[in-house]
């Protein structure tokens, strides 16, 4: 069975959705997490894929967290190496980072439910052809990036330019958690210090996204199943 190495950050950031969409598709997934201890080599050379999923620290918090440069030279070789990948997140702004794009905070936080418009180039593209012009997804998070030279912008919001974008052929990074659940998304509402996160200076009421939830998640859904049962094949296809 082919195997797809998949990085953690913190423990309460998992592969959600995707996991049963990987294993759908016969794919295993081995998971790296670089909160517990760092290997000293990632077998790229032997992995159908690369996914790298969220966390709360910055992809700048290098000094703090010393594996994320450790990290952002394993996103590079994975790219040499044409290994498909794909970044959720943190994920994506480590993926920008590594590739010479820069990262910083967003004029506001997006977390909960918003609109996401594809643009032009989304409509030939592998993940995202066919999609409707608007779809709706989940976000969480604080800081977004600049994309690196050459990659092609796939996606934007109202509040935060760049949600999703490809560099080559092979690597994608998507700002919003495509991997979204509704137990994951309880689970993070109720997590401790999620009160700070969502404190009232950001106007973002957790129980406005709970209710929202019954009628986005469908929506969600379909546009998960959609690009990472896309991203699956193109790890199968090698």
């Amino acid at each position: 069975m082919k195997r797809i190495l998949v990085l953690r950050h913190v423990p309460h950031c998992p592969l959600g959705s995707a996991a049963g969409i990987l294993a759908e598709a016969g794919l295993a997934a081995e998971h790296v997490d670089l909160f517990d201890s760092v290997p000293r080599r990632l077998p790229l050379d032997e992995a159908a894929g690369l996914i790298i999923l969220g966390g709360p620290m910055s992809a700048n918090d290098v000094d703090e967290f010393p594996f994320l440069a450790t990290e952002l030279d394993w996103i590079r070789k994975a790219i040499a190496a044409r290994v498909p990948l794909l970044g959720v997140c943190l994920g994506a702004q480590l993926l920008a980072k590594a590739m010479g794009g820069r990262v910083y905070r967003n004029a506001v936080k997006e977390i909960g439910w918003y609109d996401l418009e594809l643009l032009p180039p989304a409509g030939d593209d592998r993940l995202f052809r066919g999609r409707a012009a608007v779809e709706t997804v989940f976000q969480w998070h604080g800081d977004t990036f600049d994309l690196p030279p050459g990659a092609i912008h796939l996606a934007r919001s109202r509040q935060c330019r760049h949600q999703a974008f490809r560099c080559g052929d092979w690597a994608y990074g998507l700002q919003f958690h495509v991997e979204m659940t509704p137990q994951l998304m309880d689970e993070w509402l109720r997590r401790p210090g999620s009160d700070e996160e969502l404190g009232p200076e950001d106007q973002i009421d957790p129980g406005a996204i709970r209710r929202l939830a019954p009628g986005r998640f469908p929506a969600m859904d379909s546009l998960s199943r959609c690009l990472l049962g896309r991203f699956a094949e193109m790890c199968r296809a090698g």
